[in-house]
């Protein structure tokens, strides 16, 4: 098994196709769906060997996780809901797995792109790639 790539840094989403879908799939409050379609939120990550912490900001709330290869951890939802998730390493992919969701997270040349589907015959599914940010700049997508 190969080992998971560098996901460090701060990562802007920019593009993500059926979020709605997978949101209402998971049971996301429609507030939180309708709230969620309007902003890009920017994903800071932190990753010291195993352990990585996932920070999700956005201008009405920020949501921290913490999360470890190969141990069963908590997550917090962006609507305060609790879950428990494992996390594996496979192929240079960082997949988490949870009863509601599974999302596989990889570098692609400069993206970081994230596919996460609802159930395991991705009847709902989602894919979005973030382009990293650096320290000293502020990059704006608008479409």
């Amino acid at each position: 098994m190969a080992a998971a790539m560098d996901l460090s840094g701060s990562w802007q989403l920019y593009w993500e196709e059926n979020l709605e879908g997978l949101l209402e799939a998971m049971g996301a409050p429609q507030m939180v769906v309708r709230m969620r379609k309007k902003v890009r939120p920017l994903i800071v990550i932190e990753q010291k060997g195993k352990d990585y912490t996932f920070t999700l900001k956005t201008p009405n709330f920020t949501v921290t996780n913490s999360l470890s290869v190969g141990r069963e951890c908590d997550m917090t939802a962006m609507d305060g809901r609790k879950m428990k998730c494992t996390v594996r390493e496979d192929n240079g992919k960082l997949i988490t797995e949870s009863d509601k969701f599974t999302s596989v997270r990889e570098i692609q040349g400069e993206d970081l792109v994230e596919v996460c589907k609802d159930d395991p015959f991705d009847h709902h599914s989602r894919r979005c790639h973030l382009h990293q940010q650096k320290q000293t700049s502020v990059r704006c997508i608008y479409q």
